[in-house]
């Protein structure tokens, strides 16, 4: 049989599941018994804790696993511990072979902020396993090595994994439901079916922004903050243009600036004409001039 490689989809927040599992290359470990390792973690914190702050503190809060099921790295650590894999910071003097050549390596794990996922080696052939992309990427031993460092660059966490990979790992019961094994020929076919789609989303992203006047270049096609900036910058304009109307070199303001100060003014003649009328029929009243004549006040009055 040839290489088959595993792979799991994102789902929720579980990207710390899938970055092992990937690196397992089986379905081993289940939200389950991460979460048990997580709740033995949190017991054995609390428990150094107790000595010097309330417990009460600490009975509601996991520092291990979040309510959407992001693990900490203490949690795949432990989990790691039962292959007898160890995961050992990429930056710490033991892992100096891996800076000078990444590729001597076995697997990697990164992270950044609440995403965790894998680069592993294969049959002799390196793969990214990111759960957010729709199959494994291959990489070659010089992109493994670039893709590192852009990495570093944009302050990830890179950790290496080290000890000797099981060949074969059980598989958990309904641990097996976000992923599935591909050939590597299927998972390229995979990846570049999702890149047409992206394109194709690029491209009309493109044009639905030139038509409000927003020009991109190549480069900015994937940057979806840059565009989201670009069109609330030209919304903004837009609605500036509206609301600020400038007069024009001789002085005079423009035709509906000037319309509608007119407007303005013939309504208040008339409501000055209307109080006038109001006022001297007070008088009037006041007088007796109306003396036997029916008079009623109206709302108007």
């Amino acid at each position: 049989m040839g290489t088959l490689l595993y792979h799991e989809k994102q789902h929720l927040k579980l990207c710390a599941l899938h970055c092992l599992n990937a690196l397992l290359q089986a379905p081993v470990f289940s939200k389950f018994s991460l979460s048990a390792i997580a709740s033995d973690l949190d017991r054995a914190e609390r428990q150094v804790m107790l000595d010097s702050v309330s417990d009460d503190l600490f009975a509601e809060v996991s520092h291990n696993v979040s309510r959407n099921g992001d693990f900490s790295i203490q949690v795949l650590t432990k989990a790691l511990e039962v292959f007898d894999l160890q995961i050992i910071p990429l930056d710490n003097p033991v892992a100096q072979p891996a800076q000078m050549s990444p590729d001597v390596e076995n697997a990697y794990i990164c992270h950044l902020h609440d995403h965790w996922f894998c680069l592993r080696k294969v049959e002799n052939e390196w793969y990214n396993f990111d759960s957010m992309k729709a199959a494994p990427e291959h990489l070659s031993k010089f992109g493994l090595s670039v893709y590192l460092d852009s990495l570093k660059t944009a302050r990830w966490s890179i950790f290496v994994v080290r000890g000797d990979f099981p060949k074969e790992c059980p598989v958990v019961n309904g641990s097996n439901r976000y992923g599935r094994w591909m050939t590597p020929e299927e998972a390229k076919r995979i990846n570049d079916s999702a890149s047409r789609k992206r394109d194709r989303a690029g491209r009309l992203r493109r044009l639905r922004l030139e038509r409000k006047g927003i020009v991109l270049s190549d480069d900015d096609d994937e940057d979806d903050d840059r565009l989201l900036k670009e069109a609330i910058a030209a919304s903004l304009r837009e609605s500036s243009t509206a609301d600020e109307k400038q007069p024009d070199s001789s002085g005079n303001e423009n035709e509906n600036t000037s319309g509608a100060k007119e407007k303005q003014s013939d309504i208040s003649e008339n409501e000055n004409v209307e109080k006038d009328k109001k006022k001297r029929r007070v008088e009037e009243v006041n007088d007796g001039l109306l003396e036997g004549e029916e008079f009623t006040c109206s709302k108007d009055d």
